[in-house]
């Protein structure tokens, strides 16, 4: 299993239209957001206007969290929803999605046909033993507030606010426990098989 850190060096920001988004990691390794040519995408955005669209990808399912605030979304002109902190929704990158509300919020974003995944989060009150589920390829556990500690393949890994770690199976899944005082947000992605 290949781990990496990713602390704030390794994060870029960029504007989109409503605010800001940090890109926390991207698969393959060199793929280029604005080219859409990535297989998965995991970042956290600002959105800082009352209202705002989200940026059309036509090639890609998304599955969206929010870390703080209240946000209500509208998918092609259709009845608005609302989602509070750690709810969660799942909706067609190709939909035009129209929102209301200052938020942050936690992004997968999965090319079609080629990769599905799920994002979990867990406010930690004790240790979250076998975190990870071994069906999935790859594993990124985000520390949105306080801070965690993650135990992995005989090491221990220290996550403050905003950072990240991310698991690459090579060969198999290795144990993982998740512990501290966190709200810890978990994204795991799988490569569809053609």
């Amino acid at each position: 299993m290949k781990i990496t850190k990713i602390d704030s060096r390794l994060q870029s920001v960029s504007r989109w239209s409503g605010g800001t988004t940090t890109q926390l990691a991207i698969c393959p390794e060199n793929a280029q957001y604005a080219d859409r040519d990535f297989l998965w995408r995991v970042s956290s955005a600002v959105v800082e206007l009352p209202e705002s669209d989200f940026t059309p990808l036509p090639d890609y399912n998304r599955i969206l969290m929010i870390l703080a605030g209240e946000l209500a979304l509208s998918h092609d002109g259709g009845e608005m929803y609302t989602l509070q902190a750690l709810e969660q929704t799942s909706f067609d990158g190709a939909s035009h999605t129209f929102s209301r509300g200052r938020v942050t919020d936690f992004n997968l974003m999965m090319r079609k046909g080629q990769c599905s995944g799920q994002v979990k989060a867990r406010v930690l009150e004790e240790d979250w033993k076998d975190a990870w589920d071994g069906a999935f390829d790859s594993h990124l556990l985000y520390c949105a507030a306080g801070n965690a500690a993650v135990s992995v393949g005989g090491e221990t890994y220290h996550l403050a606010e905003g950072e990240a770690l991310l698991a690459e199976a090579t060969d198999e899944c290795a144990d993982c426990t998740v512990f501290g005082d966190a709200t810890v947000i978990l994204a795991e992605i799988k490569q569809v098989s053609s």
